[in-house]
């Protein structure tokens, strides 16, 4: 479809073109030296000690289960309002996904309190996911941790460039894990990126990363080494230069974009306060600065959703959800049917995302806001 004002958009541009077609003219496609580049500015940008880009954030999180060793028997407490691959990289290792529920409606973020209700004597790790770009409470999240002697990794797909306390989003916990995919505030169509200020789990993410072999070929190409051996189990979630050329870029830009992301979604709290007082908007207070990924809202009770994107669609603007609870899916209903996760099940079902991207206008905004108004108006209507 055609839409009028999308829900999210790229910006990519001749910077981009000129990363890839240098790329192209060096002929060396798979990962190289742009890698290492990209590694390194990625690794200065967030302030930790190793950075390591990888195919997707599904890779990067499952990498970062395998390098804490976890296995059949162990339990991991995730939250359900999230992407379905931060519990499914759980499950990639045989260990047990265990849901936790979120603080609130204005802070949809897993909450301290449930995680550690969730704790057993079989839980190894917690997986936070700074929802929407902006930070979950990590004092007190890290506090519940050092307590039970368990590690945590950060989801932040989400949240490249946010902060906490002066801290970025990602190195708070021992590892991080972000994801450049077509939609996220740094795009690179696929892409993922692990963060660590450990030294010994960077060296195990980087040999789990490519088939658990001791060098890589650039190695060898560029004469460091003349063969290799297996040290692990690994995987091919390697990433290419050409993908890297372009995360180079998008970093160069991020910080301005998140700018501008942080001016529109001020805009939209407080068109919405006025115009649409009946919806509520999650992160109105929040700690930290966020990255501003996406705009949430919740409808008003008793409204139906489905009406409601119908009547926005038909204006042309695309909206979405953030996100159907992982544990009511078909697959995770084969397990556990008491999961009650009451916070959740109303925050999930009255969600909606409204578009938010850098180069969406001041007008657009007005547009989606009054158009929000009006298909909330239809339905009260009838």
């Amino acid at each position: 479809m055609n839409w009028k004002i999308p829900l999210a958009d790229t910006d990519l541009g001749p910077e981009e073109e000129a990363a890839v077609l240098a790329v192209l003219r060096r002929g060396w496609l798979t990962m190289g030296e742009e890698t290492g580049a990209f590694e390194e500015e990625f690794a200065a940008f967030t302030g930790t000690k190793h950075a390591i880009a990888v195919t997707n954030c599904t890779a990067a999180l499952h990498l970062a289960c395998l390098a804490l060793e976890l296995g059949p028997g162990d339990e991991v407490i995730v939250p359900s309002l999230s992407f379905v691959a931060t519990a499914n990289a759980v499950r990639y290792t045989g260990a047990a996904p265990v849901f936790a529920d979120i603080v609130s409606e204005d802070d949809p973020c897993i909450s301290p309190e449930d995680i550690a209700a969730k704790i057993t004597e079989r839980t190894r790790a917690i997986i936070v996911m700074h929802y929407a770009g902006y930070a979950c409470d990590m004092p007190r999240i890290l506090a519940i941790a050092q307590q039970h002697e368990i590690t945590v990794i950060e989801d932040a797909a989400h949240a490249p460039g946010a902060t906490l306390d002066g801290r970025a989003l990602g190195t708070w916990g021992a590892v991080g894990c972000y994801s450049f995919f077509s939609n996220k505030n740094m795009a690179t169509g696929e892409g993922g990126m692990l963060v660590t200020g450990d030294e010994e789990l960077a060296l195990k993410l980087r040999n789990l990363r490519s088939h658990g072999m001791t060098t890589v070929t650039w190695d060898r190409h560029k004469g460091h080494a003349w063969s290799y051996d297996v040290i692990d189990a690994g995987y091919n979630y390697r990433i290419d230069d050409l993908r890297a050329a372009i995360g180079r870029v998008q970093l160069q830009k991020l910080a301005a974009n998140n700018a501008r992301r942080q001016k529109l979604n001020e805009q939209y709290l407080g068109i919405l306060q006025e115009l649409v007082p009946g919806v509520k908007i999650p992160f109105e207070h929040h700690r930290g600065t966020s990255s501003y990924h996406i705009r949430p809202i919740l409808l008003p009770p008793g409204c139906d959703r489905r009406q409601f994107m119908d009547a926005m669609k038909r204006a042309g603007i695309q909206t979405s959800i953030h996100y159907p609870p992982i544990h009511q899916f078909t697959d995770y209903r084969r397990g556990d049917n008491s999961i009650n996760l009451p916070v959740t099940k109303i925050v999930a079902a009255g969600e909606v995302t409204l578009p938010l991207y850098p180069h969406l206008s001041p007008k657009e905004v007005t547009t989606i806001v009054n158009t929000t108004r009006a298909a909330l108006r239809e339905q009260h209507m009838r």
